[in-house]
């Protein structure tokens, strides 16, 4: 069984679900603080494609005096202004012209008439949303109602066993933290994937990666899901 933990990301991008694609289960690590790195930096902010290259979409949270004890599931949205219609707006405007907007859009558009309180409530809709877009039906577990003692690397040796995997999928980063030697004691193989991006026909000239999938579902519609998978991304090293 293949396990994937990543932590819940907004709109997130093809290389997401891949991930999930190439895995039989995906845990959604929400117990966790907050990724502050500038290049992991995805729970609550990622881009669409634009006339003029790519925007930002970023959800305001509440933060003030929370710094450093920011847990994913219990991140509220900050709702003073309502970035809800703001970010719909910049949807619709940049892909209303889009060959398969009209297919999706109502799905999402729903979402962002709906209030949110939770980050992670907002995260898990849109999760739902892309899921059933791509026709993906792998397994969706929380990491925060699997009742884990461990931290970091060790985390994730422990959710792969409450999980029963017996191969961990893991981002280009874990490279960095990871202990392998803690996988092959537990009898799970670990793996990397290091996403290859393909190429589509986007809304504007040129083509810009890294996109919410949003950009790829509005302009590849049913293709989108064969179209993001890229089984060459995943290596023992």
């Amino acid at each position: 069984m293949i396990v994937t933990i990543m932590q819940p990301a907004y709109l997130p991008w093809l290389g997401f679900f891949d991930r999930i694609a190439a895995s039989d289960v995906f845990i959604v690590l929400d117990h966790v603080a907050i990724d502050r790195n500038s290049k992991t930096k995805f729970a609550n902010r990622n881009r669409i494609r634009t006339a003029q290259g790519w925007s930002w979409l970023t959800v305001p949270i509440r933060s003030k005096g929370k710094h450093g004890d920011l847990r994913l599931n219990e991140i509220e949205v900050n709702n003073e202004t309502n970035w809800r219609a703001k970010h719909w707006r910049a949807i619709e405007l940049n892909y209303r012209r889009a060959p398969y907007f009209d297919d999706y859009a109502p799905q999402f558009q729903a979402m962002f008439e709906a209030a949110w309180t939770h980050l992670a409530a907002l995260s898990a809709a849109g999760l739902k949303i892309f899921m059933e877009a791509l026709s993906m039906d792998q397994k969706v577990l929380l990491s925060s109602e699997l009742d884990c003692e461990e931290t970091k690397d060790r985390l994730i040796v422990e959710l792969c066993r409450k999980a029963g995997a017996t191969t961990y999928l893991s981002g280009p980063f874990g490279r960095d933290y990871l202990d392998p030697a803690a996988f092959q004691t537990a009898g799970i193989e670990l793996l990397f994937h290091d996403y290859d991006h393909p190429a589509y026909r986007q809304c504007f000239d040129g083509f810009e990666p890294y996109m919410s999938t949003i950009d790829l579902l509005f302009n590849c519609g049913a293709e989108s899901a064969q179209t993001l998978r890229r089984p060459q991304s995943l290596s023992a090293s």
